[in-house]
C-alpha cells in the first residue's frame, strides 16, 4: 500500500513539473500589445499589436481587424532588448506608406512589459509606447 502511495506521489509530481513547463509564456514578444504613438503628447493614435514566435520568427498584425497591418519584419538584439518592427500599408489616397519602430524592452521579467521608443510613418515621427496585456 505504502509502494503505491509513494508511486502516486511520484507520478504527481512529475505531472506538475510537465505541467509547468508547458505554461511557460515562451518567446518575450509573444502576446498582444497595447498602447500609443504619436507626434507631440496631445496628438495619439492607439495601437494594438498581436506578435507570435513562430519557432524561427516573429510574425504579427498592427491594430487587428479590418484595417490590419501586416507585421513584415521583426529584429530583436537580446544583448540591450532592442526591437526593430517594420510594416508597410498604404495612406488614405492610397499611397504606399512604411512604418519602423524603433524601442527598448522594459521590465523584461514582467508579464507586463513594455516597449518605447519611436516611431517613423511615412514622413510622420514620433514616439510610441506599447504594454503587454
Amino acid at each position: 500500500m505504502r509502494r503505491r502511495a509513494f508511486h502516486l506521489a511520484c507520478f504527481g509530481a512529475c505531472l506538475g513539473v510537465v505541467v509547468s513547463g508547458l505554461a511557460q509564456e515562451g518567446h518575450p514578444l509573444t502576446g498582444t500589445w497595447t498602447g500609443d504613438w504619436g507626434p507631440t503628447a496631445t496628438q495619439r493614435d492607439h495601437l494594438t499589436f498581436v506578435m507570435n514566435w513562430d519557432g524561427e520568427k516573429i510574425t504579427g498584425t498592427i491594430n487587428p481587424g479590418l484595417d490590419s497591418i501586416p507585421i513584415a519584419s521583426v529584429f530583436v538584439d537580446v544583448t540591450n532588448w532592442t526591437v526593430r518592427i517594420e510594416a508597410d500599408t498604404k495612406d488614405q489616397s492610397g499611397k504606399p506608406l512604411h512604418i519602423a519602430a524603433e524601442g527598448r524592452v522594459d521590465n523584461i521579467g514582467s508579464y507586463h512589459r513594455t516597449i518605447t521608443g519611436t516611431w517613423r510613418q511615412g514622413a510622420t515621427n514620433g514616439d510610441f509606447k506599447i504594454t503587454r496585456d
